[in-house]
């Protein structure tokens, strides 16, 4: 048995479709570590059905008979689902509705991660360490993060890691590979459709990745745009937005900002880095140099393709920012 003591990991929306398909794998191991026991405090709205829901979500984790699960604690309450926490899963945001502006839903999400940002700040752990998954993330978690007096900056992250897995899954399948022979696919930018899937440092088998392909156009006008729009495809297959796949790409996101040695895209303040705004959170490549912690790989010389990609998503992100100017603390 593990003497470890247990990582409290707050959810929110956890009864949502990421939810149900996330609580689960944290509780086996799969997250943290298969010798670390978590406690998950779980955030859902104040209403009768979703408490409800999470409530029913609880029932079954304790059917499961996880013997990492120490505890559970269900609230509607930021200050209890933050209390203590050791990570916290942002998880939940208002969807876009039919006919609403882009700004509209900017500034709705933008109330809710101004909340949990100070919550966070206010009751989390020491060592408190953030993942925002709920959309348009990186303008919520620079909302959340302009919010944190005691913690800093860099313990804030946005998940670009689904871009990520989808854009090496799309090499390997073109490329007619192991998922295993794809490597260095970083994704630079906003989690939406003008994020650049860096291809032009990517290796299929140790080989650069356009070499392999051989196919300059197919990159370009269809490896990007496949990428992008991917969540917009499944949706429309599915009739539901991306749920397990966003889930089994927080746990990716997750487990390798807590290993050592791991290098893999994850969206953080750019600080004016590969050419974008200073105070943007942007994706790019991060070094995990502790648990936690991490570092920007700096390395990559981008060519002129590559730059105006950059420079394309960088607009995006300056014009959500400047949506938003009056709600960054």
């Amino acid at each position: 048995m593990t003497t470890k003591p247990p990582v409290r990991v707050a959810v929110t929306g956890a009864a949502g479709n990421i939810g149900y398909a996330l609580l689960f794998r944290i509780a086996s191991g799969e997250m943290l570590g298969k010798d670390q026991p978590v406690i998950l405090q779980m955030l859902e709205i104040p209403t009768e059905g979703a408490q409800k829901a999470l409530k029913g979500v609880a029932m079954e984790l304790d059917d499961c008979a996880f013997p990492l699960l120490a505890d559970m604690v269900l609230t509607d309450d930021p200050k209890v689902a933050f209390k203590d926490a050791n990570w916290s899963l942002l998880v939940g945001s208002k969807p876009r509705g039919p006919g609403m502006e882009r700004a509209d839903l900017l500034k709705d999400n933008g109330k809710i991660f101004i909340a949990q940002g100070k919550a966070i700040d206010e009751v989390a752990a020491d060592d408190a360490r953030v993942a925002v998954v709920g959309n348009p993330c990186n303008t919520n978690v620079m909302i959340a993060a302009s919010q944190a007096k005691r913690l800093s900056p860099d313990r804030f992250t946005a998940m670009v890691r689904l871009d990520e897995n989808r854009g090496r899954a799309q090499l390997a399948k073109k490329a007619g590979v192991s998922i295993n022979d794809v490597s260095d696919l970083y994704i630079y930018g906003n989690h939406s459709p003008t994020m650049f899937a860096d291809f032009t440092h990517a290796k299929i088998g140790g080989k650069a990745a356009a070499d392999v392909i051989g196919d300059e156009a197919w990159l370009k006008n269809d490896y990007l745009p496949t990428v992008g729009k991917r969540g917009a495809a499944i949706i429309e297959a599915r009739g539901q937005s991306s749920a397990a796949s966003a889930a089994n790409a927080l746990i990716d996101h997750v487990r390798d900002l807590v290993t050592p040695g791991k290098i893999h895209s994850v969206a953080v303040n750019s600080e004016g880095r590969y050419g974008f705004a200073e105070g943007v959170w942007a994706g790019m490549p991060v070094k995990t140099t502790a648990p936690g912690a991490y570092e920007v790989v700096t390395s990559y010389e981008m060519d002129e393709f590559a730059k105006s990609k950059i420079a394309l998503t960088n607009d995006e992100l300056v014009g959500e920012r400047d949506t938003v100017k009056d709600m960054l603390g």
